[in-house]
Parts: structure tokens; sequence; C-alpha cells
């Protein structure tokens, strides 16, 4: 086998106890020029007003948010699927000086990088991404097939990393940006059958890391919002895989408690939460004028425990805590 070789640019000693002295002093000095620039970047700031595209626009969040920045002096890009832009008008949403309204399915490449080049003919760029748009799928493993799995990722991954992708550029150049990728409480601590789209918020949280060391040297900041409940009607528009609909209907069904104990848990918190979508959306554009935005932010007080809870706990007893917590959790696996 061949000898292997040291990375890169690095030019090591061939002595062991030499070599990791070496790599002591390189990682001191390292560590001292990086808490300089770091410094550095915190003193940086661009006064607005900032071009801000927001996807999934027309409803919860994303309106929300919409509204907050329609009464600030920043340009806002509402966007939605192009069969929900009529909304907008029974809103009272419409364009103009520094409105525009664009068709964006996040899934689709052709319909992201039209939003983009209109936004940057018209604005010169987008300064501030909010990937909201998403969707949630509900279905135990066992009954998520790689289409649906594909979908569910391809709405709350694949699509904001594309996105994401194309308004970097601009960002770097600039060396400004922010980028807020909404996550959720499921990102942070999966449930019983949401498997698929904790997995999509799994990878947004992984992928949004990584972002956050490779554009700091820039100036773009990249942040996680994570809300937890929030009262709306929302846990009515998720979407059950055709074997996951056939074992809610089916009560001889090994899962049918799964789906029907956990569905009457969300739908119950969904409902006596008193945090609004609003409560995020002010969350969000707090973060936009930060100068120094953090990775990581609970969009709710209970968003807020469960990273506590999390952080405190070792994983086995967290893991065993949240199990006996789980709705009947005894009638599982009874058939």
């Amino acid at each position: 086998m061949p000898e292997p070789r040291p990375p890169a640019g690095l030019d090591w000693p061939t002595s062991r106890p030499l070599a990791r002295l070496v790599a002591v002093l390189r990682g001191a000095h390292n560590a001292v020029r990086a808490v300089g620039r770091v410094l550095h970047i915190r003193r940086r700031a661009r006064p607005g007003p900032y071009t801000v595209l927001i996807t999934g626009a027309t409803t919860g969040i994303g309106l929300a948010l919409a509204r907050v920045l329609m009464g600030t002096h920043h340009r806002v890009v509402l966007t939605a699927r192009a069969s929900s832009l009529p909304r907008f008008e029974g809103l009272g949403i419409r364009e103009g000086e520094r409105v525009m309204l664009l068709p964006l399915d996040v899934t689709d490449g052709e319909q992201r990088e039209a939003a983009i080049s209109a936004v940057a003919a018209r604005w010169g760029g987008v300064d501030v991404l909010v990937n909201n748009a998403g969707v949630s799928y509900r279905s135990v493993a066992e009954h998520t097939p790689a289409g649906d799995l594909l979908a569910q990722l391809d709405s709350n991954y694949l699509g904001p990393m594309a996105l994401i992708r194309l308004v970097l550029p601009r960002m770097r150049e600039q060396r400004f940006g922010r980028i807020l990728n909404v996550s959720s409480v499921g990102g942070m601590t999966a449930m019983p059958t949401m498997s698929a789209y904790s997995g999509s918020k799994f990878a947004l949280e992984g992928a949004s890391e990584a972002l956050w060391y490779e554009m700091r040297p820039w100036g773009v900041f990249v942040s996680l919002v994570r809300p937890g409940f929030i009262h709306s009607d929302g846990f009515t528009k998720v979407r059950f895989t055709e074997a996951g609909q056939a074992a809610v209907d089916d009560r001889e069904s090994p899962y049918h408690a799964h789906y029907v104990n956990m569905g009457e848990l969300i739908s119950a918190l969904m409902q006596l939460t008193y945090h609004q979508p609003e409560d995020v959306a002010e969350t969000l554009a707090k973060l936009i004028e930060h100068p120094n935005p953090p990775l990581r932010v609970p969009g709710t007080l209970d968003a807020r425990a469960f990273d506590l809870l999390r952080r405190a706990l070792p994983a086995r007893t967290y893991h065993r805590l949240l199990y006996a917590g789980l709705p009947r959790v005894w009638e599982w696996g009874s058939r």
C-alpha cells in the first residue's frame, strides 16, 4: 500500500513528538488569528434597506413576516406556488415600489433561477433569504416509500439548499448577507410518525451549520429558527403516504395507534399553545437587523424548553423520558 500523504500545504516533521509539538503550536496560532478575525466580522455591518426574499409567503409564518417587513424600509420579495399567488390579492397585498410578488415552487429548478434573476434585474439581487416554505409528511418509516421520502426532502432540504446556492455569489461578492432557514423542533428531536419530516429538517440543520462556518469570512450569516407548536390549523395540512392513510383508517393495522394517538397529541398542542405565527415572524425580523445573528434560535418557548432539556439530560435519559411521555404508548405494538 502507498504511504499516507500529509494534507496539501502542510510540511510535517517526520519525528512524531516534534510533529505533535508543531501541531499544537499551529493550532494555538490559528486560534489567535481566528479570534481576531471573528472580532473583525462582528464589527462589519451594512445599512439597509435590504432586499428580502421569503418563500411560502401566503400563509403562516411567511405571511406574518411579510406583513412585518412591509411596515419597514426593506424591499420584500414574496413568493408562493403559482396556484397560490391569487391569495395575495385577497390578503390585500399588491406589488408596489418595495414589493414584488413572484411564483416560486422551491422544488422547481427553472422557477428558482427565474425568481432570482427577476430580483437581480430589479433590485440587484437578494440580501436576505428566508427559507420558510415546506411540507410535512406523517408516516412511520415502514410506510414511507422512496418517492414520498424524496418529495419531503425536495421541499424541506434540497429545494432550500438549491436556492441558497443561487444567492450566495452576490452575498459573497458584497461581503454581506443573511440566510434564515425556518427549521423546527422536529429538527432537533424527532417524533414517531414524522421520520421523513425530521430527516429533512435534520439535513437542513446539518447543512446550515456547515454553511455557517463557510460563509462567515465574507460576513454572510446563517441562522436556523426553530419554532415549536404554533396555534394554527397546520396539523390538518400534513400529508399522509398511501400506506399511512390506510393505517389511520384500519383499526387492525399494527401502526393504527401510532398514527391516531400522535395525531391527537399534535392537534391538541397546536390548539392549546398561545404562540402565533407573528411571534416567530418577530424573531425573524430581529435576526435580519442583528449585527451578529446566532446559528440556532428558538422560535417559541416550548422549543427553548426542548433545547434545554436535551442539553441538560444524558441522551439515554432524554429519549426514555420522551418515550414515556408518548400518548397511550402502552397501546402501541399490541397488534
